[in-house]
């Protein structure tokens, strides 16, 4: 739950950044890539330690790098958002619409995961007797 909500926190953050530059010729809509839950997977359900699931790792071939594709950056989760609507004439993606929608989901996700939270907390205080 803490890592969904850090996630979520650092995805607001970027939506609130493409608001700020919603009006910067050029600027190119972020988005923060989704956490990798596989770790959980080895450590909680993953038979001989190895994990069920696990994150394809995508290489670049020359003739991506040539159409401009560049590696990821080590520990970087923000990552151009490939779901844009329109690209106006000065270059800039950032439809306000659009980063409305994604911040109302971010608001709703954080919700429910805070009501996970407090449920939590209540079962623990009553298994231990004091709910």
């Amino acid at each position: 739950m803490a890592q969904s909500m850090k996630f979520m926190a650092e995805h607001q953050r970027v939506i609130a950044e493409n608001i700020a530059n919603n009006e910067t010729p050029g600027f190119k809509a972020r988005t923060v890539e989704a956490p990798d839950f596989s770790s959980l997977v080895s450590q909680y359900g993953g038979a001989g330690g190895t994990p069920r699931v696990s994150r394809p790792k995508v290489e670049l071939s020359g003739g991506m790098t040539a159409l401009g594709a560049r590696p990821p950056q080590a520990g970087s989760r923000v990552i151009a958002d490939s779901n844009t609507t329109e690209t106006k004439p000065d270059g800039n993606n950032v439809t306000l619409e659009d980063q409305l929608l994604n911040l109302g989901q971010v608001q709703a996700d954080f919700a429910a995961m805070t009501n996970l939270y407090r449920k939590q907390i209540g079962l623990m205080k009553t298994a231990l007797g004091r709910g």
